[in-house]
């Protein structure tokens, strides 16, 4: 993976990034940062685990590459805390870029002092299990959304999307002209224009 280019999307928001996809692949609103000021971006290595069972996501830390971000489906089972401090710790030490999971976590606070970037379905406490049913780096749906192994993954306080890989060069392109026509807009919203006026809705629906 092409590090630049990484870090060219790691520079546009999330919001932006779904835009310049079309406003595809991007995940449940449910899924937030847990604590706002936190950020996410690089490829994805992905899990699948069973209901209440957090085994894998040990494994996957360890096994994944620096720079990776490990997103996790928990099979649509909500009430159990898969990950909390120390899995963050350990993920720190192997250079894990951040974790986004479609179920709870745990542990927030120590969490957000070590600054390791989690994105989650909320919190909760209750425990898990240590079956280790499940998949790693295997291709994984959440809320729709295929996410491939190596998929870059960014995500924000507005939330997360996904961006394959075989449209990160598009994605680039299209999110930087789309900041440079937002910015035209802000210049006309500055001088007193109106939105309607600068997107033409005042002619378009005789306003």
């Amino acid at each position: 993976m092409n590090k630049n280019l990484i870090k060219q999307l790691s520079k546009f928001s999330s919001a932006t990034i779904c835009e310049a996809l079309g406003n595809v692949n991007y995940l449940p609103s449910g899924i937030k940062p847990i604590a706002e000021s936190m950020k996410v971006c690089g490829p994805a290595y992905t899990v699948q685990t069973m209901p209440r069972d957090n085994v894998l996501l040990h494994r996957a830390y360890a096994y994944a590459n620096p720079g990776d971000v490990l997103i996790a489906d928990c099979s649509e089972f909500y009430e159990a805390g898969y990950w909390g401090d120390l899995l963050s710790l350990g993920a720190m030490q192997h250079g894990i870029n951040g974790l986004v999971i479609d179920g709870c976590v745990r542990d927030a606070d120590d969490i957000e002092k070590m600054g390791f970037p989690v994105f989650a379905r909320g919190l909760c406490i209750r425990g898990t299990s240590n079956h280790g049913d499940g998949s790693l780096n295997e291709p994984i749906i959440i809320g729709g959304v295929i996410i491939n192994p190596g998929d870059i993954v960014v995500g924000d306080r507005d939330g997360v999307v996904i961006v394959p890989l075989d449209k990160i060069d598009e994605t680039i392109e299209k999110a930087i002209a789309r900041e440079a026509k937002e910015e035209l807009t802000r210049a006309e919203l500055r001088k007193g224009k109106p939105s309607i006026e600068i997107y033409g809705w005042k002619e378009k629906f005789g306003w």
